[in-house]
């Protein structure tokens, strides 16, 4: 056979290959070419001018495309829809109660939609299940042209991490490939991070915020759809648990007793998997077919070519307008090249970090960009970031008075924190202000907040965003006191709604008694055990509430629970009152969320006095005086501020695989070998028994890299660092 057939032969053989492989890692169910073929009509038949009035769960029942009246408010907007919803549900009411005989031909034209034979039942019930969708073909599009800059890259980045090019599409479906993109929940960026998943990966706070830097969140989303696929076990799950939660899709592959997509799609019922969830594989289907046959609904595209840029670390801090100088360009262009520095650093409040990667243009006439910034004066160099100032929330406070009195904006407070509104500061709660050169701002403010008097019984309840820190600088006590008066053996161990004691009791039996919420780790035991199956969780059937909440969205990239999302762990309380246990937990955090006292859990466990509740066992809970939904809010909340407080210290910079041998355990490996806490070391590692970890058996481990020199500092004696396999 002569060499060109022969090579023609070995392409259409490997194509062949390819295309099964990627079928069998993004199956597309017979079931649910109905939802893909829906989505495809979604970004390529309507813009966002109209919109689909549809039902819910049968998406291929579409009763109407609508045309929005143009300059209406997003209240008019729901006016209008509702007003033609209204006059369907008349018309399934109607059908639903039996009649066939005498019908309008709008009301023929609907009962054409559904199968022969539909059931009154079904009408009944599909009356309920209205929706609008509104389109996406002009997002779509522009989207499109705007993946030329940056799909090369993405593509680049999912080979090198040897994962599927196809994931390239779901940018399509999370920002329509808007590196700018902001959502309600505030999820930010090309791949719609939230802060807290956002901080696992990239560095997030009021100086630098990776997420809206394409590139950083590029490896970032890498690095955690590999985490959904290692957690869950198949592609279609871990794209979902993107939106859905790593946690919430292997409950309900447990539950279900399967992974197969489209079964877990018809039949799972959870509150929480809702349309936006149950549709985002689907959606994440058909965004893939439109993205690669583009030129079939759009016709020929000129997208955007990637950005010609260099890349120059920046030796040690320096203001802005001395690097714009420096590098012979401008703060505008910088600006446009490096959308990670937040506003304090424009603002000229904050350096830009010495090790930042900038980004500037290409440009053949500059010359050697270090050698331009070794030449920057010593006067220019600065050897730590400014430091920052806070201010104590007061009585009357609010964010526009506060911004007032420290001569700075509202937008710039709520940058500088993270507030996603105005409104919503509390009394006690600790802002960080700009520091202004020269020292500009007003006389009232001070380097740190003013201590006040602890409460006449000694005693503080723990707040949301309180760290161990915040407290003791609040009413001027040392950090170490309050663990030991606590008998807390970690300052990132506590919770919302937890009640600390601000001085050291005078006798022992004083603190066995006032220590129910301790949170410390005493023995391996407490740390080393699997995840079994769970029963199913005690969530209400799919609400129609939340379809009717749903039912103005625009697409389906907003996350359920934004705050927890790559954290596979299972805090829900089973149906039998019954939960699994989770690292950092003890019997004393559950009684203190129950209210009730450890005693009673033993009795009802039948344990020892002594004996350690194991991670991964299940527990038997007594809700006599709390409902299970505030007992699962009080463990999220204890759960979020463990790991938010973590994760502002720390990010994940990848991961390796560590092959068990004799003599290691889950403590050894987690305290010594890789200085990892045991709850993320289980995260990447969910189903695996640590208890009875066999030689030989290979477990992923996250590697940790602190962040700034500052928060290193700030964090003197972690309990983990740098750690390679």
């Amino acid at each position: 056979m002569p060499g060109g057939i022969w090579l023609l032969a070995l392409f259409l053989l490997w194509s062949t290959a390819s295309l099964a492989s990627h079928s069998r890692a993004f199956p597309r169910p017979t079931e649910l070419e109905p939802d893909v073929r829906f989505w495809t009509r979604v970004y390529t038949e309507i813009d966002t001018r109209h919109g689909f009035i549809h039902d819910s769960r049968r998406l291929d029942v579409v009763y109407e495309t609508i045309e929005l009246k143009p300059n209406l408010s997003p209240r008019g907007r729901s006016k209008q829809v509702k007003r033609v919803k209204e006059r369907y549900k008349k018309i399934l009411l109607k059908l639903a109660s039996g009649q066939r005989r005498n019908l309008s031909a709008e009301e023929r034209r609907v009962l054409s939609l559904w199968p022969e034979g539909v059931s009154k039942r079904e009408l009944r019930a599909a009356a309920r299940r209205l929706r609008f969708q509104l389109g996406q073909s002009d997002k779509f599009e522009a989207g499109l042209i705007r993946s030329g800059a940056w799909e090369p890259y993405i593509r680049e980045t999912l080979a090198r991490m040897e994962l599927p090019e196809e994931l390239a599409a779901l940018p399509h479906v999370e920002s329509s490939y808007n590196p700018k993109a902001h959502s309600h929940v505030g999820a930010a960026g090309l791949w719609q991070f939230t802060r807290p998943t956002g901080r696992r990966f990239m560095r997030v706070d009021h100086v630098v915020d990776q997420r809206m830097d394409p590139h950083e969140a590029t490896v970032a989303a890498a690095r955690l759809l590999k985490h959904n696929y290692d957690v869950t076990g198949s592609w279609p799950l871990a794209i979902t648990a993107y939106n859905h939660g790593a946690a919430g899709m292997r409950r309900a592959a447990r539950e279900l007793g399967t992974r197969d997509i489209d079964v877990i799609v018809r039949r799972y019922k959870s509150r929480s998997f809702g349309f936006a969830s149950r549709n985002f594989y689907v959606a994440f289907l058909a965004a893939l077919d439109v993205a690669q046959h583009a030129d079939d609904y759009f016709g020929p595209l000129e997208r955007e070519a990637p950005a010609q840029q260099e890349v120059v670390e920046v030796p040690t801090f320096m203001r802005v307008e001395t690097l714009a100088e420096a590098l012979r360009t401008d703060e505008a262009t910088l600006r446009e090249h490096n959308p990670a520095l937040q506003r304090s650093v424009w603002s000229g409040a904050k350096y830009v970090p010495r090790g930042y990667p900038l980004r500037i243009p290409r440009d053949e006439g500059r010359g050697f960009v270090e050698a331009l910034l070794a030449a920057v004066p010593s006067a220019e160099r600065f050897p730590t970031q400014k430091r920052d100032l806070f201010h104590r929330v007061g009585r009357g406070d609010t964010l526009s008075g506060i911004a007032t009195r420290y001569a700075t904006s509202v937008g710039e407070l709520m940058g500088l924190n993270g507030l996603r509104s105005r409104n919503r500061i509390r009394v006690g709660q600790v802002l960080r202000l700009p520091v202004r050169e020269g020292g500009t701002m007003a006389v009232a403010m001070a380097t740190e907040p003013s201590t006040e008097a602890p409460p006449a019984d000694g005693l503080y309840t723990v707040e949301r965003g309180d760290t161990l820190s915040i407290i003791a600088r609040r009413f001027g006590v040392e950090e170490h006191a309050l663990l030991s008066a606590n008998g807390l053996s970690s300052p990132h161990r506590i919770y919302a709604g937890q009640t600390l004691r601000l001085e050291a009791p005078e006798t022992d039996a004083e603190i066995g008694a006032a220590a129910p919420s301790v949170a410390g780790i005493t023995s391996p035991v407490l740390e080393a055990a699997p995840q079994p199956p769970s029963p199913p969780p005690s969530e209400a059937a799919d609400s129609e509430a939340q379809e009717e909440a749903e039912s103005l969205d625009s697409s389906v990239s907003e996350p359920v629970q934004p705050e927890l999302t790559a954290d596979p762990s299972d805090y829900t309380v089973a149906e039998d009152g019954s939960i699994e246990v989770q690292a950092a937990e003890t019997l004393g955090h559950y009684a203190d969320w129950l209210e009730i006292r450890t005693q009673q859990l033993r009795r009802l466990n039948g344990m020892a006095y002594g004996q350690p509740v194991m991670i991964g066992r299940r527990l038997q809970l007594d809700f006599s005086k709390i409902r299970p939904k505030a007992f699962e809010q009080q463990r999220l909340e204890y759960h979020r501020a463990l790991q938010e407080d973590f994760f502002q210290r720390f990010q994940i910079a990848g991961t390796c695989r560590h092959v068990v041998r004799p003599g290691d355990s889950l403590w050894t490996l987690s305290r010594q070998t890789y200085a990892v806490p045991v709850w993320l070391l289980r995260q990447y590692n969910p189903d695996l028994d640590f208890a009875a970890v066999p030689p030989g058996k290979a477990i992923e481990v996250p590697l940790l890299q602190r962040r700034d020199a500052d928060a290193e500092a700030r964090q003197a004696g972690a309990e983990t660092g740098p750690s390679t396999c």
